[in-house]
């Protein structure tokens, strides 16, 4: 019995070996493949400093409003039962398998002047497409149903009996929910914001039909990859890929540190 279970384990590392390869080995390769004075060049090109800006403020634009609207309706899905809730979640997640250049046609459909909602826009003077409006409403389209399901997962631990017992003696409902509820959800929401941006980071086939210009960081690699070729493509890459992991390892240190003081 002993030996199979080894046998699994022995299995089970091995696929575990074979899937970090899969995923560190590009990223290293990156790296490799790189001319550093091409990035050297790259990093004091104003126009790739503000592409890759405009790609991180966008990004956390998006992860801020998906946030805002979709923990405090995984809430109340979480702690309510009601008819079609399946099919509310279903919707939802339906972003998560449409192709991206699917969900910019889909988007585009709306904000285009062709739409009424388009000719609306127009006739009021709301510029959307070719902004950074239309950058964040693609981006959030695509990273939506990733904050919802953290935020579902982050509540579903949460025991209502303390929210209750929390009412029962004499806080409201939502200071409930800022004292208790959100504090013992934070280290998961945090994740999922984390998640969110990451997500909104990289998107570019929805970003790409409703704003090509101004540009943010993929659509700048894919426009010099097809101008230039590896050469100049890879150097924007790898300051983008630094940049990235660098937020994404401080973000994740500062959630578990709150989850270590319980904050």
């Amino acid at each position: 019995m002993s030996g199979r279970t080894e046998k699994l384990y022995i299995l089970s590392l091995l696929s575990g070996w074979v899937i970090i390869f899969f995923v560190v080995f590009p990223i290293i390769n990156t790296f490799a493949w790189t001319n550093y004075e091409l990035v050297i060049e790259a990093m004091k090109d104003p126009q790739i400093l503000r592409v890759i800006f405009r790609s991180m403020r966008t990004a956390t634009i998006t992860t801020g409003i998906t946030a805002l609207f979709a923990v405090p309706f995984a809430y109340y899905v979480v702690r309510h039962d009601f008819k079609y809730k399946k099919f509310v979640e279903s919707i939802i997640d339906i972003p998560m398998v449409m192709p991206h250049t699917v969900a910019g046609i889909a988007l585009l459909t709306v904000l285009s002047p062709k739409s009424f909602f388009g000719r609306f826009l127009v006739a009021n003077g709301i510029e959307v497409l070719g902004t950074e409006i239309a950058i964040v409403i693609a981006m959030a389209f695509v990273s939506l149903p990733l904050m919802f399901d953290a935020a579902k997962e982050a509540f579903k631990w949460i025991p209502p009996r303390l929210e209750n017992v929390s009412r029962s003696l004499g806080a409201s409902h939502w200071s409930t929910f800022v004292r208790i509820t959100l504090p013992l959800a934070s280290k998961d929401l945090i994740s999922g914001m984390i998640i969110t941006w990451a997500r909104a980071i990289s998107e570019f086939g929805a970003v790409i039909m409703l704003a090509y210009h101004p540009m943010i960081a993929p659509t700048l690699i894919y426009e010099r990859y097809t101008t230039y070729g590896m050469t100049y493509a890879v150097p924007v890459t790898v300051i983008l890929l630094i940049l990235s992991l660098l937020i994404f390892v401080i973000l994740r240190l500062v959630s578990v540190n709150r989850f270590r003081r319980g904050v």
